[in-house]
């Protein structure tokens, strides 16, 4: 590990438990705030994809696992998906962006994942395509939100339920599942990429895989039987506008 930081790993670490248990109690990994705060405390734009992906993997295994295991994953609803986010999450993992434009991608991402929040999550508007036109529509998702997850390491499962939702591509349930297991199978992929092409010494940073699963397992946890979702939710409201203005500070300066 070569880079010099604006706080201790350990505190990073810290963090990333606090962050893991928030999203996994919505049932989501928290890429979108891991990078952001990698990004705020100083790690390189090649490392910092690469360590998302691969705590994308730790937080979503179990999820996918136990979706899989209780039946709610519909592989009907999956394929479509990763028939074009796999290779698309391997062609972002080739990439390298440059310092500046990859916190840009990454402020937009962000952006659009607090709009999700405060924004989507109020509409109740539902569209009902076609068989054929659900598969085409689950494709073209697919391939975008696959290039976004090789490039900055966001899985992308916060942008994926609602869309699944609002296109009536399946339950609540369902797209749950599917977002766990896109997450992992489209992290896998572009963390092959990234290995080939970006050498990062992950092992390095092995205490925020350690948060990432010890807050992932409580707060999923917790999600499932005490805390309020909506009541969550807005805490990521909070976790992400407090990204953004950290990021966009960080950007002007």
């Amino acid at each position: 590990m070569s880079e010099v930081l604006l706080m201790p790993l350990w505190a990073l670490a810290v963090t990333f438990f606090v962050v893991a248990f928030a999203y996994s109690s919505v049932g989501l990994g928290g890429g979108s705030s891991y990078t952001a705060l990698m990004a705020i405390v100083g790690l390189s734009v090649v490392s910092i994809p690469t360590l998302t992906l691969t705590l994308n993997l730790f937080v979503t295994a179990i999820g996918s696992y136990h979706f899989i295991k209780n039946r709610h994953a519909s592989f009907a609803l999956i394929l479509p998906f990763l028939i074009s986010s796999m290779p698309m999450a391997y062609v972002g993992g080739s990439l390298q962006l440059g310092k500046e434009l990859f916190q840009y991608v990454l402020l937009a991402s962000l952006l659009i994942v607090a709009a999700k929040i405060y924004i989507w999550g109020e509409l109740t508007t539902r569209f009902y395509p076609t068989d054929t036109q659900k598969v085409l529509i689950s494709i073209v998702l697919g391939s975008i939100l696959g290039l976004i997850a090789g490039i900055v390491g966001i899985g992308g499962g916060v942008y994926l339920i609602p869309l699944i939702l609002i296109f009536n591509l399946g339950s609540a349930k369902e797209a749950a599942a599917c977002a766990s297991i896109f997450i992992f199978l489209t992290s896998l992929a572009g963390l092959f990429a990234r290995l080939q092409n970006h050498e990062v010494d992950v092992l390095a940073y092995w205490p925020l895989a350690l948060a990432v699963v010890l807050g992932g397992f409580v707060g999923s946890k917790l999600g499932a039987t005490t805390l309020n979702p909506k009541v969550m939710e807005k805490v990521l409201g909070l976790i992400i506008l407090l990204a953004i203005f950290l990021l966009s500070m960080k950007l002007i300066t």
